[in-house]
């Protein structure tokens, strides 16, 4: 008997319109060699009985009825479960162990599964040794090292009735019988277990989601105390509780939140949906940009002559440092706005709702920010408390600074004049500086082509989650990959087309029909992905129907559909044997050569025909009946009219491991069906249930560099209009392109994939490095003197709010996201955002102003551009 039947239950047990439950039992490698000792003992066999019996006995409470295995499962060709075990060699039935021989048994059947009458499953078929054995190579099936089983469960879709529901609430009595007992019971054996159902990737994600929150929450804590912390002047206990600024750094958190809120709130309204993705990287984002404009803008005011009223020096301070953070925001938004014109739907809804928060932002900042700031300076001069303003003390804080005329620089802006620029104007460390950007840049490039699309599945769980050894062993002992479905449409099955011979495999179908190829496709599965050929309804049929099938198509005198001798009515259930007689002893087959043509049959034999077949039940007298192989297979919707809409022919693809072998199988698929249907002039295409999820795979490199191209030519737009210097807009757009390429790089060297969560990143770090370039260009484009003194001015004006902004706030926050329980967490956030702070501070506080040290824009300030052309005197000692 054909092993169809066989292969039926695990594609069933895998695809999207079922649910399933599977445990693998395997045996500890060796301490010594490192190989695993083969699983196919008394020991282990009695065990497997021991845990089935367990399963059987799983009772879970569904509004007050109990829920068995048997309630659930899928029945395919009776009223037994087509469970894909070992033990149906023995029919599930532990006395048949020893009745029938035992271990020499199982041995046996794994040669003879598709012949052998006592080997045959309790729901009637055959079952093949690769689906429910892993851990072992070729054909080798008594060298396995895993058990490997499957429990398939019906899920009803689109139907009426809680069938799904009874499901699920049997899954989970399932998972906690495998935590409390089974588990410690194979521990005790040595030997391990690893268990998943349908519904246990969501619960853990559930898990997951709330696993970090006090992660997040503590990350997002000690950014805002630090926020409030470097926004108030240099530490002097005797004036501390007049001269910080936590409440202004509270309330300038509330106003990025405020935008978040905002973005998310407006989207919302009109019918866009938030994703995880956008609670998790907006905030960082938003409150990056925001952070860094708190900090320049209080750090400009501090930086006004004290004699000016507290109205003019903040108008003095919007007048200096406006341009910049307006040139910077509007950059920010039409890059991301642009972006939500991308086709994959995490990016372009990550960039609307980043646009609109990072805009609304900018509002913020210049209008209610300005005016806490004015009230904030306002207190403090009026010697009251930070957090209480009701609270006034006497206070040398506003006495101290009012002698100098200004307030005094604090520790940052002495390390960048003093020490930063002074170190980055020696020739020797410029040339030093530029190779190793240039050489990391350039070896990056060439390691941003090692990046792997997709996302392990692994990394999203918990740590601590069951589901990583289930993972694991997955990979490890599974020898059979996922089902493919090489789908048809439009099949004109009539005797004048030629369609039948272009996609059957028998005799005097085409040398090239699909059928053909497909089995040419699985002689190479290395490049081709495709392990078998493919099962044939169609091939099955036309030999269902050939006369040489003598008990398999067959009608009574009256016209109707006779079953082969030995199933019912011809064969009574209770009989001991079957023979030619009793009720379908007049039966006769359907047809004789002569009333077929070329084997083939006519246009409306194949019409009356094909339901039978389908409803057919394979069995001993004729094993190609389709019912249960091919009753999904064929769609007999409007099929009267000679062209069958769609019908599909399955087979497997190779073990597939790695993300990559996902995509690259995805990508073999879909080239050989466009190949095929080319050929054939007949449209035809793959389907397997992983498909829709690393379809984005297929084309996420050329969206993310198209992504990002138009993020970095969008700023570099809008630096050319505000600006008018085409010099500065290509620096920024050199250091931003470096900035990106920089950090792809560090993706390989930390093997991150690239998938809708590194894209999202990728973009951001467009935001984030406008932010470290913008100011400092801005700053050094109007200060005057020299190229070495325009940088220095602009890093000791604008260098330390980049850095005290952007670089520690976000250092601070980053680096406690270590310390979380979920894998997803510590690469894609901790990692990612790590190296791209640092990444960012290289090149905006390092990189950056030894460029325009030696290749920057002439200022653009009068008196600056009389003192750069005016020849260099040098000093007297």
């Amino acid at each position: 008997m054909s092993d169809r039947i066989s292969y039926l239950i695990l594609i069933i047990a895998v695809t999207n319109s079922d649910i399933f439950l599977q445990l693998i039992l395997a045996t500890v490698p060796d301490t010594k060699d490192g190989k695993s000792p083969g699983i196919l003992t008394e020991e282990n066999i009695k065990l497997l009985f021991e845990i089935q019996k367990k399963i059987d006995g799983i009772r879970a409470n569904y509004s007050g009825s109990m829920v068995s295995l048997t309630d659930i499962c899928l029945k395919p060709l009776g009223q037994d479960c087509g469970i894909q075990s070992v033990l149906q060699y023995f029919q599930m039935d532990p006395q048949n162990y020893d009745n029938n021989g035992g271990l020499e048994h199982v041995m046996y059947c794994l040669q003879h599964y598709t012949s052998a009458e006592s080997c045959m499953s309790a729901f009637k078929g055959p079952l093949d040794p690769s689906t429910a054995l892993g851990g072992f190579l070729g054909n080798n099936y008594s060298e396995a090292s895993a058990f490997v089983v499957t429990y398939p469960a019906n899920n009803v879709i689109g139907g009426e009735g809680n069938e799904n529901d009874k499901a699920i609430v049997w899954e989970k009595a399932f998972v906690q019988l495998a935590k409390e007992e089974l588990l410690p019971l194979v521990l005790s054996k040595n030997l391990t277990l690893s268990f998943s159902s349908e519904s246990s990737i969501g619960e853990e994600l559930k898990r997951e989601s709330t696993a970090d929150v006090i992660t997040i929450l503590v990350s997002y804590l000690v950014m805002f105390a630090y926020i409030s912390l470097t926004l108030g002047d240099t530490l002097r206990l005797s004036s501390f509780y007049v001269s910080s600024k936590v409440l202004l750094g509270l309330s300038g958190v509330v106003l990025v939140m405020l935008s978040v809120l905002g973005s998310v709130g407006l989207f919302s309204a009109i019918g866009v949906k938030s994703t995880l993705i956008i609670m998790e990287v907006i905030p960082f984002l938003v409150l990056a940009v925001g952070v860094d404009n708190m900090c320049i803008l209080v750090h400009a005011v501090k930086r006004q002559p004290l004699e000016l009223a507290l109205e003019g020096r903040i108008s003095n301070a919007l007048v200096e440092v406006g341009p910049s953070i307006t040139l910077a925001s509007l950059s920010e938004v039409l890059a991301f706005a642009v972006g939500s014109f991308i086709p994959m739907p995490a990016c372009r809804v990550f960039s609307m709702f980043a646009a609109l928060a990072v805009f609304l932002d900018f509002l913020l900042q210049v209008t209610a920010f300005v005016a806490l700031i004015f009230f904030d300076f306002l207190r403090a001069e009026d010697n009251r408390v930070d957090c209480f303003p009701c609270l006034k003390v006497s206070s040398s804080y506003a006495d101290s600074d009012k002698r100098i005329g200004v307030r005094r620089p604090g520790l940052l802006s002495r390390y960048m004049k003093e020490v930063h620029a002074p170190v980055l104007s020696l020739w020797g460390i410029k040339i030093l500086v530029v190779s190793i950007f240039v050489a990391f840049t350039l070896a990056s490039i060439a390691l941003s082509t090692r990046v792997e699309p997709g996302l392990e599945q692994k990394i999203v769980l918990p740590r601590d989650s069951y589901l990583q050894g289930y993972f694991n062993d997955v990979s490890k002992y599974l020898r059979i990959g996922p089902p493919v479905y090489f789908v048809v449409k439009n099949y004109n099955y009539s005797s004048e087309s030629r369609d039948t011979n272009q996609l059957c495999s028998i005799s005097q179908c085409n040398s090239d029909s699909l059928l053909n190829e497909i089995a040419k496709e699985s002689l190479t599965p290395k490049s081709s992905y495709i392990a078998k050929p493919a099962a044939s309804w169609l091939d099955d049929f036309l030999v269902w129907i050939s006369p040489e099938a003598f008990g398999c198509c067959r009608k009574f005198t009256n016209g109707s559909y006779c079953p082969p001798d030995d199933q019912p009515p011809c064969c009574p259930p209770s009989a001991t044997s079957c023979g030619l007689g009793g009720a379908c002893k007049d039966c006769t087959t359907c047809f004789l050569h002569s009333d077929l043509n070329s084997d083939r049959p006519s246009t409306s034999q194949f019409k009356e025909k094909l339901p039978w077949f389908l409803n057919s039940l394979p069995s001993a007298d004729c094993a190609k009946g389709g019912r249960g192989a091919y009753t999904n297979s064929v769609d007999l919707n409007g099929y009267q009219n000679g062209v069958i809409q769609a019908s599909s022919f399955r087979t497997y693809h190779t073990p597939l491991n790695k993300q990559v072998d996902y995509v690259n199988s995805l990508r073999a698929a879909r080239e050989f069906s466009s190949r095929i249907s080319g050929a054939l002039k007949m449209e035809i295409f793959p389907y397997s249930v992983f498909y829709m999820f690393f379809e984005q795979y297929l084309d996420i490199w050329r969206t993310a560099l198209i992504n990002l191209a138009i993020a970095i030519g969008a700023v570099f737009v809008v630096c050319l209009i505000i600006t008018c210097s085409l010099w500065s807009s290509a620096i920024i757009l050199l250091v931003l392109a470096m900035l990106v390429i920089d950090l792809m790089g560090v993706m390989a060297m930390l093997s991150i994939q690239l998938n809708a969560i590194s894209v999202v990143n990728l973009v951001m770090s467009v935001g984030i490095g406008v932010e470290f370039c913008v100011h400092i260009m801005h700053a050094f484009s109007v200060s005057s003197g020299s190229r070495d003194e325009r940088v220095k001015e602009a890093l000791s004006t604008m260098g330390a709010s980049v850095f005290s902004g952007i670089t520690l706030t976000k250092l601070v926050g980053v680096l406690v996201l270590c310390f979380s329980r979920t894998e997803v967490f510590v690469v894609y956030y901790f990692q990612v955002y790590l190296a791209l702070v640092l990444l960012g501070f290289l090149h905006g506080l390092v990189f950056l102003p030894v460029v325009l040290s030696m290749f920057g824009p002439p200022s653009r300030s009068k008196q600056g551009e009389k003192q750069e052309n005016r020849p260099s005197v040098p000093s007297q000692p």
